[in-house]
């Protein structure tokens, strides 16, 4: 051995001085290669006040590429991964201003924190995760309802008593329980919960959800009378405890009556700078005569965004017809320089072919202000049509996604069935046909 280890430095020794460094960069960048994280599905648990709230997720790629794509129930939201440095990884939550950064270990596992990335809010979750498991909270039968819990069934609908000190708006759950397997949406008179996923072992319920912004934990009982008694986390925020019991006829508070004009008003007016700082208002020569679709959202809104999901297909099929769109955007900082970085990359994610503006700062009081003869900015997302005549004729607040069902059908259908009848009245005398209709889209204001 001692022979060897002498051998060995005389021969390193005697290399020419451009082979020894080569010899070294070689071994320098073998040392630095990049270490991937593997392919395959992940759990992951973020540690909320002392609560491990559950996520899951897939790797597909090695290196540049790489995609990381949440799990929830049915649910499927894709972020691509890069390498800031050779152990670690950066996912940025696409529209949202946040990311997944982490580091991976010798044993395999990702150890790392859910970041805000919003200047001067930069609080963040921690979590850890493990490759190649795919359960939830536990591992569920391999067949379903082999063990079913014991307890009731969580199937249903159920009215949800908010408790807090303060008056709150109670919501609406949509569960379905398959043996020990849960998943469902939690409904608000602004939005949903996005889908979550879950289970049900000896009386208690556990569900959580995580799609790009803060993750959601939802954990409670239920007793022997069929009641609910629980606790929703919102992660970065806050956590509100809630009761809950079936009942299959309740509602939430009808949401085309919650936001409307005041006694006076039939129009909407505004002026708001475009990214590029120009102002545009609803009396723009762009807007006359047309149907108008004003969305008013924030990037960090979930309920926004899955709204924008839906909207800007639809306005990109639609928009030869007669119908413009502007989405108002209220951010987490008061600039407009940050509005640029934050609407522009919401712009492009989702190929929005209409105006996006900067109304100010995340604030519904705010917003309610600048929106003068609005009663009161209820919720992100808010909708308002406005016809050929530059009146008024619906607003909606909140979003029903996806999941909830039949509720997001009948919003889809009301929708279209509303923006038909709009556009099918005639234009004003009073405009001009080349100003009312352009089949070939009219350009943007360059936001």
């Amino acid at each position: 051995m001692l022979l060897g280890k002498s051998v060995q430095r005389r021969s390193s020794a005697s290399l020419p001085r451009w082979a020894a460094c080569a010899l070294l960069l070689a071994m320098a960048s073998h040392a630095e290669a990049p270490r991937f994280p593997e392919e395959g599905a992940w759990r992951g648990e973020f540690d909320v006040n002392g609560d491990k709230l559950p996520f899951n997720f897939e790797l597909k790629g090695k290196g540049d590429g790489t995609v990381l794509t949440l799990v929830n129930g049915s649910r499927r939201d894709a972020f691509f991964v890069t390498q800031p440095t050779p152990d670690s990884i950066f996912v940025r939550m696409n529209t949202y201003d946040a990311a997944l950064v982490a580091t991976l270990q010798p044993d395999g596992r990702l150890v790392g924190a859910y970041k805000s990335l919003v200047p001067n809010k930069e609080n963040s979750l921690p979590f850890v995760a493990e490759h190649g498991v795919s359960y939830r909270f536990f591992n569920a039968p391999a067949a379903a309802g082999a063990t079913a819990p014991a307890q009731r069934s969580l199937t249903g609908k159920w009215a949800i008593e908010i408790q807090t000190k303060e008056p709150a708006p109670n919501q609406v759950a949509l569960l379905r329980q398959d043996g020990n397997r849960l998943d469902g949406v939690f409904m608000t008179v602004v939005g949903d919960t996005r889908e979550l996923e879950g289970n049900v072992e000896n009386g208690k319920f556990y569900l959580s959800g995580f799609t790009g912004p803060s993750p959601i934990l939802v954990k409670g009982t239920i007793d022997e009378t069929g009641r609910l008694d629980g606790a929703i986390s919102f992660g970065l925020y806050r956590t509100i405890r809630f009761q809950g019991h079936k009942q299959a006829d309740v509602e939430l508070p009808d949401p085309y009556k919650l936001t409307y004009l005041k006694p006076g008003f039939s129009k909407l007016n505004f002026t708001f700078p475009d990214l590029n700082g120009n102002p545009v208002s609803l009396s723009d020569d762009k807007y006359k005569g047309k149907v108008v679709i004003v969305e008013i959202i924030g990037t960090w809104c979930p309920n926004c965004t899955d709204q924008t999901r839906f909207l800007a297909p639809w306005f990109r099929e639609n928009q030869h017809r007669g119908v413009e769109a502007i989405a108002i955007g209220f951010e987490q900082v008061d600039s407009l320089d940050y509005a640029r970085t934050t609407l522009g990359r919401f712009k492009e994610f989702f190929d929005i072919r209409y105006d996006l503006l900067f109304g100010g700062i995340a604030d519904k009081k705010i917003a309610t202000d600048k929106l003068q003869g609005l009663n009161f900015m209820a919720a992100f997302p808010t909708t308002i049509l406005i016809d050929r005549k530059g009146d008024v004729r619906q607003i909606y607040t909140g979003y029903t996604g996806q999941i909830t069902g039949q509720y997001y059908q009948d919003y889809v259908k009301r929708f279209n069935r509303e923006l038909d009848a709009l556009l099918a009245e005639p234009v004003p005398e009073s405009v001009t046909p080349t100003t009312a209709d352009n089949p070939a889209g009219d350009p943007q204001h360059g936001s």
